[in-house]
């Protein structure tokens, strides 16, 4: 039996402490993301604290297996940051115990983890979704908490308007009140108005009772005896106090639990893939009926016809007919048919011609509305069809993301643990930037293949297991990376690669030593640069660099420019050499020679193979043939610089040398 050595019991402590207090700050912030998509709908509902408190705790419940790898995350980098900042795993290193062997009591731990996780994801979150969503409901099914407004129409009341001008916030006096109401349509509208008037609620809390003071009625007068007249009797009553009854339910009554019976996540695995089994035979069933439908409902019924075939056509039924004969079976539209006595086919538009100019009009409407009502009802049979396959895929998805919510807490150990030991930075600084940035990234491609799997526009399987099909690679890459003491966030080496693949290089900048063992000889270094400018004259001279470069030679026929090599080399000798030197005019000098680039100019690759192939790509070949070009244009400036800069460097060393 594997027992815990002392330091994997010293970094699951530390692991521990962390993942406690990064799950809570993870739980708490995705709380508050999540109550803020459902602020407005529940915003001055008057709910009761019990209420509340329930709504928090079926939401805290339902985040957990989305808070639990955030915060796997955020403590194993901050672990392994601490760490490596404390030269702690330098010394566990130097102790000849491997990276993956320090991780592996939180490897154990992780897995534990996405157990818990799915354990949780199948029992305790669907009771919790279920009751947050029926909850939820009922909160937004709930009358809003009475709050009338001064000076503007209040439409909270169901079926009533009210405006009123003034309150009195400590008597409760409402003051030059105006209703309007419509409980079922324009003829059975009223509209009151009043001096003052007091509002309360009844004991029941299912109606208002408003008592008004000093105003007047108007209301239409419904009758059915007058249904077809354009004008509508009313009545009008003046009164000095009336009590007018208002329906409002203000209490808080639970939904029942049936409207939700379709809600995926609120189903354990056993229960999705027992529902998904009834949901694909019923809908089965529908389509088998539906294509039963649309067959029978589309072949030919015999009929009897006579000697004669007759141009009319009977337009109730839509089918041809022809006489009185037995034995003559009616054919389908599409088919031609044929005279008993000529024997000659007739066809559909042959019967059509030979109606009238009143029975070809109704011919047409008559097939135009049946072609109308064939499409309403391929409409709705699609509709029925399109709502039972996203239930279905819904089911489906649920049912892969308990597995792919649960695997995400061990891969995001595998990027965090890796990227803490690369880092070496603890605390809740760099590490925090780093999670964010990677849960920012899983959370674009979870939500993006949800979203795709849900319309249907992906396959499920694709569409969710693409966010871990990101991870993992990063995770192995981290964890390949860091096991082996490679740099990764070394930004210099990104920044140099970036400069040579955009043909970008720094200056050249000299500065005096303060101790020089040997100084430079001067005569002979003159003869050097002397030399070099020779050779970089005859360079241009012969290679032109100024035309554009021979595309056959540069991608098919490449040969090494040893001579731009040479010349680079001997200047950077001379320069060495110069570099010891006292006189801040030489290095002034030094610092305006470029840094040669003595490849680029000749091919875009070491390869032959990979030179031919970008040749053969046509938009590759144009950009590294200019590219090229470009750099033979900086090659000749360049060329020119050293010369101009050689003259001035001979021109200081010969005026020192004339000097007594």
């Amino acid at each position: 039996m594997l027992k815990p050595g002392k330091l994997d019991i010293f970094i699951a402590k530390q692991f521990g402490l962390l993942f406690v207090g990064t799950f809570f700050i993870c739980q708490f912030v995705l709380m508050m993301q999540f109550l803020w998509r459902y602020i407005d709908q529940l915003i001055g509902k008057g709910l009761s604290m019990d209420v509340l408190a329930q709504f928090f705790w079926y939401m805290g419940l339902m985040l957990v297996p989305q808070a639990l790898p955030l915060a796997i995350l955020l403590s194993s980098l901050i672990t392994f940051g601490n760490l490596g900042e404390s030269s702690e795993l330098t010394a566990i290193k130097a102790a000849g115990i491997s990276l993956l062997q320090s991780m592996r009591s939180l490897i154990a731990i992780s897995v534990v983890i996405a157990l818990g996780s799915f354990y949780f994801q199948n029992v305790v979150g669907p009771n919790a979704n279920m009751s947050f969503s029926r909850l939820l409901l009922s909160m937004k099914q709930k009358s809003p908490e009475l709050e009338i407004p001064e000076g503007v129409f209040y439409d909270g009341i169901p079926g009533s308007n009210l405006y009123v001008q003034r309150k009195d916030m400590k008597t409760g006096m409402l003051y030059n009140i105006m209703i309007y109401r419509m409980t079922d349509s324009y003829e059975d509208a009223a509209i009151i108005l009043a001096d003052s008037g007091m509002m309360q609620s009844t004991a029941e809390k299912k109606h208002l009772l408003l008592t008004l003071h000093s105003g007047e009625w108007f209301e239409n007068m419904k009758s059915q005896e007058l249904a077809g007249s354009a004008s509508v009797p009313y009545r009008r009553e003046t009164f000095v106090e009336k009590q007018v009854l208002l329906d409002f339910d203000g209490d808080f009554n639970m939904t029942d639990a049936g409207a939700l019976s379709n809600n995926a996540r609120g189903k354990s695995l056993r229960e999705l893939y027992t529902d998904m089994d009834s949901l694909n035979n019923v809908y089965d069933s529908i389509g088998r009926r539906i294509y039963i439908d649309m067959k029978t409902g589309y072949a030919p019924s015999p009929v009897r016809s006579d000697s004669r075939v007759s141009p009319a056509t009977d337009i109730k039924s839509d089918k041809v007919r022809a006489g009185d004969h037995e034995g003559t079976p009616l054919q389908s539209p599409t088919t031609p048919q044929t005279d008993d006595h000529e024997g000659m086919p007739l066809h559909p538009d042959t019967l059509f011609a030979a109606l009238d100019a009143v029975e070809k009009q109704h011919a047409m409407s008559h097939a135009l509305a049946q072609v109308r009502s064939e499409a309403n009802t391929m409409e709705f049979r699609a509709a029925i069809t399109a709502d039972g396959d996203k239930l279905i895929r819904q089911h489906r998805i649920e049912a892969i993301n308990k597995f792919t919510m649960a695997l995400s807490c061990i891969l995001f150990f595998f990027i965090g643990a890796p990227l803490g030991a690369i880092i070496r930075k603890g605390g809740l600084g760099f590490p925090v930037v780093i999670s964010v940035l990677v849960f920012i990234v899983y959370y674009i491609f979870d939500n993006t293949g949800y979203r795709m799997a849900r319309g249907g526009m992906w396959t499920i399987w694709f569409g969710k297991s693409i966010s871990t099909a990101v991870l993992l690679p990063l995770a192995v890459f981290f964890t390949y990376k860091a096991n082996n003491d490679s740099t990764v966030f070394n930004l210099d080496l990104y920044r140099n690669l970036a400069m040579t693949m955009l043909g970008l290089r720094n200056k050249r900048h000299v500065a005096m030593k303060e101790v020089v063992i040997h100084d430079p000889d001067y005569p002979a270094v003159s003869r050097r640069l002397a030399a070099v400018s020779i050779s970089a004259e005859a360079y241009m001279d012969k290679h032109n660099l100024i035309a554009a470069p021979n595309f056959i030679k540069v991608f098919f026929k490449y040969e090494p420019d040893r001579e731009a090599e040479r010349i680079s080399a001997e200047l950077e000798a001379c320069i060495e050499e110069l570099s010891n030197t006292k006189n801040k005019y030489i290095l002034a000098e030094l610092d305006h020679y470029p840094f040669m680039t003595t490849k680029s100019h000749t091919r875009p690759f070491e390869r032959r193979w990979l030179n031919i192939a970008a040749a053969i790509i046509v938009p590759a070949g144009v950009f590294f043939y200019l590219r090229m070009w470009r750099f033979r244009l900086r090659l000749y400036k360049d060329l020119r610089v050293i010369l101009h800069t050689n003259d001035k460097i001979i021109n200081i060393i010969n005026a020192e040398r004339q000097q007594p």
